[in-house]
């Protein structure tokens, strides 16, 4: 589980760099930089400022931004990678369950790679790469901010379409991706975080029913409490296609 909370946090994490970068690409380009860039085996090497400042190549840019975001996130420590709202409910003394002191912000940006504000700075996105903690702290803000936010009320959460196989037409119930009749052992067992017994999918009858019928109350609790969980199943996908041709005549 916390695989899957580090890559989704990263994904956070690269677009908030994303829009730092895209930001800083559409101001308006001063003086090209005389010093050479820093060699760097995993930097893009045919990055240049020019294709940066004046967007030329979408994908030399998506190229840069995936370094600095790769580089910059896998030397964060571990308690940073894997933020989520249950572990600062859980540690309020966290260094993440408040604003950002300066010492907290120098001690980050200090464990990134020297390569990568030697780049920013090249590429003139920073005055100069001891700039890189004012550069880095708006992005840390942000993916903090969002990593930590709380869970959606779920009545919000209404898709338009059956979230197992896509059916737009059909009318939709909500199916809890938790059952309630096993919340009380959930709880005493400490299987899930008690912010996550509401948590529900929208279905319609036919998943609905399938879903009830794949597997018990306590395995669904257990093993199948999301819907991205559910769809990785093969009888699932063997369903969802199989079920989403089913379509009314019309009357």
């Amino acid at each position: 589980m916390g695989g899957s909370i580090k890559k989704r946090n990263f994904e956070t994490f690269r677009e908030c760099v994303s829009q730092a970068l895209i930001q800083k690409s559409a101001e308006k380009p001063s003086r090209r930089s005389s010093r050479r860039k820093t060699k760097s085996v995993e930097s893009p090497a045919a990055f240049s400022q020019t294709s940066l400042t004046e967007s030329n190549d979408p994908e030399e840019l998506a190229e840069f931004i995936d370094y600095i975001a790769g580089e910059t996130f896998s030397a964060l420590p571990k308690e940073v990678q894997t933020l989520s709202y249950s572990a600062v409910q859980e540690n309020a003394t966290s260094i993440c369950a408040g604003p950002l002191s300066t010492s907290t912000l120098d001690a980050l940006a200090g464990s990134v790679p020297l390569s990568v504000s030697e780049s920013l700075s090249v590429y003139g996105l920073v005055p100069d790469a001891s700039d890189f903690p004012k550069f880095l702290e708006p992005i840390l803000n942000e993916y903090i901010t969002s990593a930590t936010a709380p869970p959606p009320v779920w009545s919000n959460t209404r898709t338009s379409a059956c979230e197992i196989c896509a059916r737009d037409w059909i009318p939709l119930s909500y199916h809890h991706l938790i059952p309630k009749a096993v919340h009380a052992k959930i709880l005493k067992r400490k299987w899930h975080e008690e912010w996550m017994l509401n948590s529900v999918a929208w279905l319609c009858r036919a998943c609905h029913n399938f879903v009830h019928q794949m597997a018990s109350n306590e395995e669904l609790a257990k093993e199948w409490y999301t819907i991205e969980r559910i769809l990785q199943r093969e009888d699932v996908q063997a369903w969802a296609s199989w079920v989403s041709k089913i379509r009314w005549k019309a009357r």
